[in-house]
């Protein structure tokens, strides 16, 4: 099955783009969401994406231990599309455990090449402009942007979204 990485800037479209391949693939749905929604305006976000999004689809919330909700949901006939990366990644950092974040990253990219499912992980590229002020938005970008090329390393396919328009980095 095929395994897809889409990425790209805030509401640039990577979420409905990976919502149509989960729909084109025509599996049994698992959306795994990493949001928590700690405030008023990201209840919001995450009302407006269930409201979006196809009724029978399985939604999962995995805000940490994400290698294992994949595992538990994985099969030939799964299309797993996970929302969105670097959401997981900044619920890592908040914990302030560096062998905590480690350890997820380190087992999430270690069963990704095993998974059976068809795989669509969103993320957000965030480290195209100017490099960030304050210690923690510098290690969230760094963390990212490796996290996002060892990911790549791994996928079918690598989607760059911007203005809505899909731009193939790897595959199709």
């Amino acid at each position: 099955m095929a395994k897809t990485l889409i990425l790209g800037g805030v509401k640039s479209g990577k979420s409905r783009l990976a919502e149509q391949r989960a729909i084109d693939s025509e599996s049994t749905v698992f959306y795994i969401a990493t949001a928590r929604a700690d405030d008023a305006e990201m209840q919001q976000r995450i009302a407006l994406h269930q409201q979006q999004r196809p009724a029978h689809w399985t939604s999962i919330e995995a805000p940490l231990h994400l290698a294992a909700t994949l595992q538990q949901h994985d099969s030939v006939n799964h299309c797993i599309l996970v929302d969105c990366l670097t959401l997981w990644l900044t619920n890592l950092l908040l914990l302030d455990d560096p062998q905590g974040l480690e350890t997820e990253i380190q087992q999430f990219l270690e069963i990704l090449p095993s998974l059976q499912a068809s795989i669509i992980l969103v993320s957000n590229e965030t480290s195209m402009g100017i490099v960030p002020m304050g210690e923690l938005t510098r290690r969230f970008c760094d963390e990212a942007g490796r996290l996002h090329q060892q990911i790549a390393s791994q996928m079918d396919n690598v989607i760059l979204t911007i203005a809505g328009l899909p731009h193939a980095l790897k595959g199709h």
